[in-house]
């Protein structure tokens, strides 16, 4: 990877809002490959960092995902509650801590043996925020899931046959893009 910051200049950044998160109109310089500068304009919205996770038990060949409304998607036409893995922001924890108080919250499952498979960038275009992407197995239940009412959380745990949640993806009721990718992660590294 090569550092691309002789190429950028910063000229002014405006902070268009800061209600919850940050979002930025942000004026740059960009030198295009032929050596021109250009100026350009763009929003970034700045949410922090998150962390995702698939449950799953290799012996029973399940796997755990939540359902949940999500405004933006249904702002989009979208008009159903969205089914995905758990997923939180990091707030100021590292994204192995994060993930694992997410798990037990959402879903009522303690992970194990978790391991990291990658980070993505979901939406770079627009948002700042790098997504840490983790599989872990999950066994006996701690809790109830459900996540945090006082946070506006009301999520259904679903526990499925890794087959038909691999189905969900093709047939559209998984539309979520983390979930997708660490289905297919695991289509091809843990139930291959």
């Amino acid at each position: 990877m090569s550092d691309i910051s002789d190429r950028v200049r910063i000229e002014k950044t405006d902070v268009l809002s800061q209600w919850k998160y940050k979002l930025e109109r942000v004026t740059f310089r960009w030198r295009r490959s032929n050596g021109e500068w250009q100026e350009q304009t763009r929003e970034a919205y700045d949410r922090g960092n998150g962390a995702a996770i698939l449950l799953y038990d290799p012996k029973r060949r399940t796997v755990v995902l939540v359902k949940q409304f999500r405004l933006p998607t249904y702002l989009n036409g979208y008009r159903e509650e969205l089914i995905e893995v758990t997923a939180g922001l990091l707030d100021n924890a590292s994204p192995e801590e994060r993930i694992a108080k997410e798990a037990e919250e959402e879903t009522g499952y303690m992970p194990q043996n978790v391991r990291k498979v990658f980070a993505t960038f979901m939406s770079p275009g627009s948002v700042t925020e790098i997504l840490h992407l983790f599989v872990g197995e999950y066994a006996a239940r701690m809790g109830e899931g459900g996540g945090i009412a006082e946070e506006g959380e009301d999520i259904a745990v679903l526990e499925l046959s890794f087959d038909e949640a691999y189905a969900m993806i093709g047939d559209g009721r998984i539309v979520d893009a983390k979930t997708i990718m660490l289905l297919q992660y695991a289509k091809l590294h843990i139930f291959a």
